[in-house]
This record gives C-alpha cells, sequence and structure tokens, in this order.
C-alpha cells in the first residue's frame, strides 16, 4: 500500500472544508492500494517561511529554524502521493496552504511523487481557478500534477446528512482519482527506488560552479 496524505488547505474557524475531508478519507480508506494520512492545517502551525540556506544547517540533513518546520518536512517525505483539499480565495489557494507548501524547502520531499486536489467553493465553479494554481505550484515543486483532479461547486448542498454527496458523479469522480493516484504512486515509487536525479536547480548550480 501507498501512503496518501490527506492535507487539509483551510484553517478557517467555518470552513467547508470538513464536510469534503470525511467523504474523501472514507472513500480512500476503502482504496484497496492507498493508507490515507490525515495531515489537517490547522495541527500545523507553521511559522511564517523564512528559510533560507543560513538556518538549515546541514543540507543532507536539514535543521531549519523551528522543530515544526523540521517535522513538516519529514512528515511530507514520507508521502508517496498527496491529495489536497482546498477553497478558493480570490482565485488562488489560501495562504496557509501555500506557506506550508514553500516549507518544504531543500528536502525537495514533493519532488516526483503524484499531487492532486479536491477543490470546492460556495458558488458553481467548485474553486477550479484554486486547483488550476495548484497545478502551477506542484509543478515548480516537483511533483507530479493529476488531470483528474475534481471540484465541488456549491459545497454547503453537495453533500447529504449522512455525508455522502448528493450528486453521484462525484463519486465516481473521487474513484476515478484515487486510482490514478495509487497508479502514479507505484510508477514514482519504483522510478525512485531506482536513483533519481539530483533537483535541476543543484544540478545547474554545480555545472555552473565547475566552469568558473
Amino acid at each position: 500500500m501507498y501512503t496518501l496524505h490527506v492535507i487539509v488547505g483551510s484553517t478557517r474557524p467555518t470552513r467547508a472544508a470538513d464536510a469534503v475531508t470525511g467523504w474523501v478519507l472514507d472513500r480512500a480508506e476503502r482504496h484497496e492500494a492507498l493508507r490515507p494520512e490525515l495531515l489537517d492545517l490547522r495541527d500545523w502551525p507553521l511559522p511564517m517561511f523564512g528559510e533560507h540556506f543560513g538556518t538549515i544547517g546541514d543540507i543532507a540533513d536539514p535543521t531549519y529554524s523551528e522543530p515544526a518546520v523540521r517535522e513538516w518536512n519529514t512528515k511530507i517525505r514520507s508521502g508517496q502521493a498527496f491529495l489536497v483539499i482546498t477553497p478558493e480565495y480570490n482565485h488562488s489557494i489560501p495562504g496557509v496552504l501555500k506557506n506550508a507548501i514553500d516549507s518544504v524547502f531543500v528536502s525537495f520531499a514533493f519532488r516526483n511523487k503524484p499531487i492532486a486536489s479536491v477543490s470546492y467553493s460556495g458558488g458553481h465553479t467548485g474553486g477550479v481557478r484554486a486547483a488550476e494554481h495548484l497545478v502551477q505550484i506542484g509543478v515548480e515543486v516537483g511533483a507530479v500534477p493529476m488531470q483528474s483532479s475534481l471540484a465541488i461547486g456549491q459545497v454547503g448542498d453537495a453533500f447529504d446528512g449522512d455525508g455522502n454527496p448528493v450528486s453521484p458523479l462525484a463519486d465516481v469522480q473521487l474513484a476515478v482519482l484515487l486510482d490514478d493516484l495509487a497508479w502514479w504512486a507505484a510508477a514514482t515509487s519504483r522510478a525512485r527506488a531506482d536513483g533519481e536525479l539530483r533537483p535541476a536547480v543543484l544540478r545547474v548550480r554545480q555545472a555552473m560552479a565547475a566552469l568558473a
């Protein structure tokens, strides 16, 4: 089985994420190839990103500026796939979620692992602009974004009293997404086991230093 980190990207007291999260975790726990683990950012009070090469210590075993940042990097590294539950704030993801992703610094812990999203909003778009922005961020951190990510519009009316989606399409889409995450978790885990190239930014820096 592959460890799927389900990251809840909103910490607002009145967030609508909880209904979405309960549904996602229930379906992920039923998947034969995935072992979901909840990472609720309410439980990870990370400082505002301020890491730099003076705070990390040994790049092979970074210490970081605070223990919470080191623990977060270690936790993300232990994941083999990621599913981010996110609302849309001003056409993007919440700042607390961006900060958590930025805090994965130098460890490259998202690299060469699949990442997907379940976005939601109170309107009809379902937070698709946040999901699109998350794809761009995922590419930059070296992850493998999934095309099959899904969006839930009018989230306040999207689930019944038992926590199940009103629309059967949502369950179908989530099942497809979980299958994609499991397939890519298997494929990227094999590839990483066979050996990884160092991150491009480090190889470019090394090549330029050799030319100097």
